[in-house]
């Protein structure tokens, strides 16, 4: 730290008591100077040789109170006085980077200018400050810390402004040039443990672009916001540095940040921490990482910020959605509310994702060009990834009891748009939910099946719904004949040989729940047995082994047909007790096996003599 020594003569200042300081002098005091409250016994030639303030006190004050003059209102109080009065007699006094400011301040308040004598106290402390100073790093932030005692002073001196851009400029400095010290707690460097194989036992240590993020984290918000815009004027900083200073100040000044909550506090100091840091966020995108961007939402939701700040933090989360997990997005909703996490914010989000491609159309056909690669265009590979993310959250908020259908299916309806290759994860969600939410009424267990694409669950998705007691039976059926259709065509059976239903079914335009909405409600009702899912299993194994062995004896396709009719003939047997089996086959093949050229291949037909002994399908519609 840099100091500055003024005078050469012996500190004779003594107290008598608290609040009583004195000269040790041959000369009796002949002035008495009250300062708060304490009072200081002085001599009147060194004080007014030097204060131009007290020269007029003194001037104005009546005989009988000349010698008696008060100084209440003095920056720095007490101790500031007596630096100044120290100086004036000529005494040994060291100034420093923390008590500069008051001293600056004391002496324009005491008027110690050039005009009252050559040398004066504020001429020293400018040399003082602009010779050493401003020109070290963490001088300067100690200075620049002290003047919040009395800002609007060190304002009107330039002192606040100055301190300011001496950090500014540092900080964008070449790093080549950085040779001072500074704090780097945040991650150790490879060249910093030794670990550089380049180093060849010379300990080098490379500066990082953020080095100085950390020390400026001393400063208040409000300072803090000055010497990050002065930064970002000059200009000579990337937007990841900003990013990095914010994401450091924010972990440092919002005491619980880093695990997403907020301790208690002063809560309109945390606010405007949060709001200032979103203010200051660069525009560039990317800028600090979206697991950080939304803990700050948590604070911010925390805290009450202002809805400008929040619509802000959604926008940018919303840019880079793509880079969050699970558990960054599990925001907890407010203290009172019955749910346990805020699904609306996260809806918000994903709007504000989905808005990019839309945003995206709009320019393209304004300008009626689309550049590829721009900033705002979703990619494929983005898209899947959230839509991932969406079920995987999905699945975490359904452990919730008192989760509302509709904001699980709102949100899994906002990702249905982006087409993934497989639905795994979305049947997660649906049975985490269905499992933790028994008591569903008929219309919701439908409307949150019909979210779930049956072809699109995997062998290991199948298995798991097949034996199911939670899905409706007719999921359950339909997942187990997209199974038979993915076995047949995994041991070369040829998929158009199945019945007219069963490739109807297979290539509907949802291929899933959706495709029964015509059905009555009471389809979605049945739920499955244990008998009848152990049953459905067995079944599954047995096709799944006959297509197996079949494989290898057969050698023509006579003998692989016969056996996918005698596999749906069995299936058919076993189901045939249900009334919606019939259903299926009344809206999905109607046609085909009122056709001539199809009846042969129906379901109905698979096996003549159950033919004969089952009534007709649209008697047993009819009779339902």
């Amino acid at each position: 730290m840099k100091f500055m020594k003024l005078g050469s003569k012996p500190d004779t200042f003594q107290s008598d008591g608290n609040n009583v300081r004195y000269v040790a002098n041959e000369l009796a005091a002949d002035i008495t100077v009250t300062v708060g409250d304490v009072k200081f016994y002085l001599h009147k030639f060194p004080l007014l040789s030097k204060s131009a303030y007290l020269q007029k006190l003194v001037a104005s004050s009546n005989e009988e109170n000349s010698n008696e003059v008060q100084m209440s209102d003095i920056p720095g109080g007490p101790v500031a006085f007596e630096i100044c009065a120290k100086f004036c007699y000529g005494m040994t006094v060291t100034l420093n980077a923390y008590n500069v400011v008051t001293a600056r301040c004391a002496a324009e308040y005491l008027g110690m200018h050039e005009t009252i004598e050559k040398g004066n106290l504020i001429y020293k402390i400018d040399v003082f400050l602009n010779s050493s100073i401003f020109r070290s790093w963490k001088d300067s932030i100690i200075v620049l810390q002290t003047t919040n005692s009395m800002l609007q002073l060190s304002e009107e001196l330039k002192l606040v402004s100055l301190c300011i851009d001496a950090i500014a400029t540092k900080a964008c400095i070449d790093v080549s040039k950085v040779d001072w010290s500074y704090t780097y707690n945040r991650r150790k460097l490879p060249e910093e443990n030794g670990n550089d194989p380049n180093c060849n036992g010379v300990r080098s240590r490379p500066v990082p672009k953020d080095w100085w993020v950390e020390d400026l984290c001393e400063l208040e918000i409000d300072l803090y916001k000055r010497v990050i815009m002065n930064i970002k004027t000059k200009g000579m900083l990337s937007h990841e540095v900003i990013g990095e200073a914010l994401k450091a100040y924010s972990y440092r000044r919002l005491p619980g940040f880093s695990k997403g909550v907020i301790h208690s506090g002063d809560v309109v100091k945390y606010r405007s921490t949060v709001d200032t840091i979103v203010w200051l966020f660069p525009a560039e995108k990317g800028s600090v990482s979206c697991s950080f961007l939304l803990k700050l939402l948590k604070a911010a939701i925390i805290v009450d910020s202002g809805e400008m700040a929040t619509e802000q933090l959604v926008r940018r989360i919303g840019q880079q959605l793509e880079e969050a997990s699970v558990n960054d997005l599990l925001i907890r909703a407010a203290e009172g509310d019955d749910e346990i996490y805020d699904v609306d914010t996260i809806q918000k989000v994903v709007k504000e994702f989905l808005m990019q491609d839309q945003n995206a159309e709009f320019e393209s056909e304004e300008n009626e060009v689309q550049e590829i690669g721009r900033p705002g265009i979703l990619t494929d590979v983005s898209k899947l990834i959230v839509a991932k993310l969406i079920d995987a959250y999905l699945a975490e908020i359904a452990k919730d009891p008192n989760l509302p259908l509709s904001k699980f299916v709102d949100l899994a309806e906002m990702v249905s748009c982006i087409s993934r290759p497989a639905h795994d994860g979305l049947y997660r969600a649906i049975d985490m939910y269905l499992k933790e939410h028994p008591g569903i009424s008929k219309s919701e267990r439908k409307r949150i099946c019909k979210l779930m694409d049956c072809k699109k669950l995997s062998v290991d998705a199948c298995m798991h719904a097949v034996q199911n007691e939670r899905l409706p039976l007719r999921v359950v059926v339909q997942v187990l004949f997209f199974e038979q259709v993915r076995a047949a065509a995994s041991s070369g059976s040829s998929t158009p040989d199945l019945p007219k239903g069963l490739k109807d079914l297979n290539s509907g335009s949802h291929g899933s729940s959706r495709s029964a909405a015509t059905n009555p409600e009471e389809d979605w009702d049945a739920m499955a047995t244990a008998e009848e899912l152990k049953a459905l299993k067995r079944e599954l194994a047995a096709l799944r082994l006959g297509n197996g062995v079949g494989g290898s004896e057969r050698n023509g396709g006579d003998s692989r047909n016969s056996f996918d009719k005698a596999a749906i003939s069995k299936m058919k047997g076993l189901l045939k007790s249900k009334r919606i089996f019939s259903k299926i086959w009344s809206s999905k093949g109607a046609q085909g096996e009122n056709s001539g050229s199809d009846s042969s291949e129906s379901l109905g037909s698979a096996n003549p003599e159950e033919a004969k002994s089952t009534p007709s399908r649209n008697r047993r519609h009819s009779v339902s």
